[in-house]
């Protein structure tokens, strides 16, 4: 098993809900933390917030980061090694969801949910991905259960997450040649605020936000021969319907 004290994460979108999630249970292994937000002040208050929660020497900084901007990209990544000297781990969370029949979505919803979901995702691994091949380290994206499963009224999402999950395991068989490890998680329903929702008793029954952060620390602490690529996570008793 392999230990994670002294790594280095780089979590987008870490300010609330899974990145949030992953931030708190990385610290609790010893990883230095960078958590991203849209703006300085949700940056800044999270990684106070987390800095708050551990009880160890290791520590979180905020960054303002736009996934949806290469050039920000580049700069949440020298700010990291600036901070901490190096970048072991890289998580692509940062995403959002317009819904709606292609009769009512928008061509700003379409955009604004590709741009994020996907070429989000693609602009973070692709500002880091020299660091971590130089850790042999590990990039990790959240897609969804949506990569995989059509809805009505999903087709901004679905394209979204479909196109991460492809996105995610092609760069996995062009990473792994250089002992970097690549995964992508794709959890059901999970009781964030994403879609505008209030996280709240009724709540319960869903994958929590720091279920993942287990899985994702789990998923660190494997044998590095072995790579669990592509991971489908479920609440395991959901409502009867």
């Amino acid at each position: 098993m392999s230990s994670l004290r002294s790594k280095v994460a780089l979590i987008t979108g870490g300010t609330k809900g899974i990145g949030y999630g992953i931030a708190e249970s990385l610290l609790q292994c010893g990883v230095y933390v960078a958590v991203t937000g849209r703006t300085e002040k949700s940056a800044k208050e999270a990684a106070k917030r987390l800095n708050e929660f551990s009880n160890d020497s290791v520590h979180a900084i905020g960054i303002a980061a736009d996934v949806r901007d290469y050039k920000s990209q580049e700069n949440a990544v020298k700010q990291v090694i600036a901070e901490f000297g190096k970048l072991d781990v890289v998580i692509a969370n940062a995403g959002l969801g317009h819904f709606g029949s292609i009769q009512d979505l928008t061509i700003e919803q379409w955009q604004e949910t590709i741009d994020t979901n996907l070429s989000g995702a693609f602009y973070t691994l692709k500002a880091s991905v020299d660091e971590i091949i130089k850790t042999k380290g590990y990039y990790i994206s959240i897609s969804s259960l949506a990569g995989t499963n059509f809805f009505a009224g999903g087709s901004a999402y679905n394209a979204s997450k479909f196109g991460l999950t492809g996105f995610t395991q092609a760069v996995m068989l062009d990473l792994r040649k250089h002992g970097v490890k690549v995964s992508t998680i794709m959890p059901g329903s999970v009781s964030t605020h994403f879609n505008g929702n209030s996280p709240n008793e009724s709540d319960s029954w869903k994958i929590q936000s720091e279920d993942i952060g287990e899985l994702v620390v789990d998923l660190l602490k494997m044998n590095p021969r072995t790579l669990p690529s592509k991971i489908e996570v479920r609440p395991s008793m959901p409502p009867s319907k």
